[in-house]
């Protein structure tokens, strides 16, 4: 009986169906401790964001031998050594086509939010406040969106975007067949858009992708979304273009360090910030569920 590690939860239903076919589950969350030891014993790794499968780790799973399969259930790899899994002959899988309708959902929930103040009139009507004047928005129609990747989410927000009457162009380091909208390099989307949108992987090629530099270029009073993942906007630049004016508004699911203990952008009035809730739909989570069991059952079973 192949066994299986549940480091970070999954749909219950989809746990009960890999029982079903076989499979003797662990569903626990385990801390780096206690995760050294667990890998030498299953054949299957499964983990969101929170479980680090690091050089460490791959090393006590390849010193047992028994470890075959590490599943993001999730699209970022970023929690994972690549490379170490590599060495050790460790096959690596993600779930590309699970979550990426809730995420591109989240960021046009928060693009509404932060043009309009929802956030803020929200916090502030619940303390007695009636300050209808401080809150003026603006509208989407007829705004530029500038998507930094042009992955599965993003495609979907700018289906989105783009039926709410929104001009959508991007950028993307391959050439992209795209008749909807339109390709441009990365210094003609920061200066053209008035809305940004982050889709790009995180880890070290992409480690403040968005800086002070990037910052510099972009419109007075841009609206920045980030989804994507932490260490990608460099958290202290944002928080200097937020206090220029330079970023009118900011949407961050994502940070360097999570939980995020940075207070000065969790509390900034600017921000409207959530804890990494991009692809926490039941939708989703159904759906990676399914991918999971297809992967597991293929690889161990297959």
């Amino acid at each position: 009986m192949k066994r299986v590690l549940i480091a970070d939860g999954m749909d219950p239903q989809k746990i009960e169906e890999l029982i079903d076919r076989g499979f003797e589950i662990i569903d626990k969350r385990v801390d780096s401790e206690e995760l050294l030891d667990t890998v030498k014993v299953v054949d299957a790794l499964v983990v969101r964001s929170r479980t680090k499968v690091n050089k460490n780790v791959v090393d006590a799973a390849a010193e047992a031998g028994r470890l075959k399969v590490v599943i993001r259930a999730g699209i970022g790899l970023d929690n994972i050594d690549l490379e170490a899994c590599s060495n050790a002959g460790i096959e690596v899988y993600n779930t590309p086509n699970s979550s990426a309708n809730a995420v591109a959902e989240l960021a046009l929930g928060q693009m509404i939010s932060i043009s309009r103040n929802v956030d803020l009139a929200n916090i502030e009507l619940k303390k007695g406040l009636w300050n209808k004047e401080k809150y003026m928005g603006v509208e989407l129609s007829g705004k530029t969106l500038g998507l930094i990747g042009y992955g599965r989410i993003a495609c979907e927000l700018a289906k989105k975007a783009n039926a709410l009457g929104m001009n959508v162009i991007f950028t993307s380091r391959s050439d992209k067949k795209c008749e909807e909208f339109r390709q441009v390099d990365l210094n003609q989307l920061l200066s053209e858009s008035d809305y940004i949108s982050v889709h790009i992987p995180g880890g070290k090629a992409n480690h403040y992708f968005i800086n002070e530099p990037e910052f510099n270029k972009m419109k007075d009073g841009v609206y920045l979304i980030d989804l994507a993942r932490g260490g990608i906007v460099c958290e202290r630049a944002l928080i200097e273009a937020l206090n220029s004016g330079k970023v009118r508004a900011a949407a961050v699911d994502v940070f360097e360090c999570e939980p995020s203990d940075n207070t000065e952008l969790l509390c900034h009035p600017k921000v409207s910030v959530t804890p990494h809730i991009g692809a926490s739909t039941y939708e989703a989570q159904k759906n990676i569920g399914t991918e999971v069991v297809e992967r597991l059952v293929d690889r161990l079973y297959g």
